[in-house]
């Protein structure tokens, strides 16, 4: 846990709508999988190497992804994910345009969890002893505010521990995880 970086706190409400546009979610879950490049992008998603060459860049410009110069080729330019903790205001210290640029990622974000869950179920069958990784917790704690932000950090230090999706290993498969929280009303 030594070599993650530190928490980096996103304010730029252009920063949170770049990170809320469905494309570039879809950019960032195949940065998931290893660098890409314009053209690989472009093929995987079905789109245009001048759009996801453009994405790619927007991306690159507020360093969220780095460009992997090792594995350059003449003009091409490959990216990766800079890895990361990052972290948003507070509620009550968003600005109403940074509220609406978080409540639109959050949005993006539970439908994409609808679409991975979606295709996890359809695959289920072929996933051997796999199909088992399926955890399912529904609990319902009751904290002060104090203690929800210990509760966080230990959340985010558990993830750590257990290492990265860069972290490889013969029997290894990526696992998503999730965690929403949110007050009772």
């Amino acid at each position: 846990m030594a070599d993650q970086p530190p928490p980096r706190m996103i304010t730029d409400v252009d920063v949170l709508r770049l990170l809320a546009h469905p494309l570039r979610r879809r950019i960032e879950e195949q940065l998931r999988r290893g660098p890409v490049n314009a053209t690989s992008l472009a093929q995987a998603l079905g789109e245009s190497t001048g759009l996801t060459s453009y994405h790619l860049r927007q991306l690159a410009k507020h360093g969220l992804i780095e460009e992997v110069p090792e594995m350059a080729q003449g003009k091409q330019r490959w990216w990766r994910a800079v890895p990361g903790d990052r972290r948003y205001p507070a509620y009550t210290e968003q600005t109403d345009d940074m509220r609406a640029a978080s409540a639109e990622m959050a949005r993006h974000n539970l439908a994409e969890l609808v679409e991975l869950y979606d295709a996890y179920e359809r695959e289920a069958p072929g996933l051997g002893a796999w199909a088992d990784a399926f955890l399912f917790s529904r609990a319902t704690i009751r904290v002060d505010l104090t203690l929800l932000r210990e509760f966080f950090e230990d959340y985010i230090q558990l993830i750590q521990r257990y290492g990265s999706a860069d972290d490889i290993g013969d029997d290894r498969k990526t696992v998503l995880l999730r965690l929403f929280g949110f007050p009772e009303i």
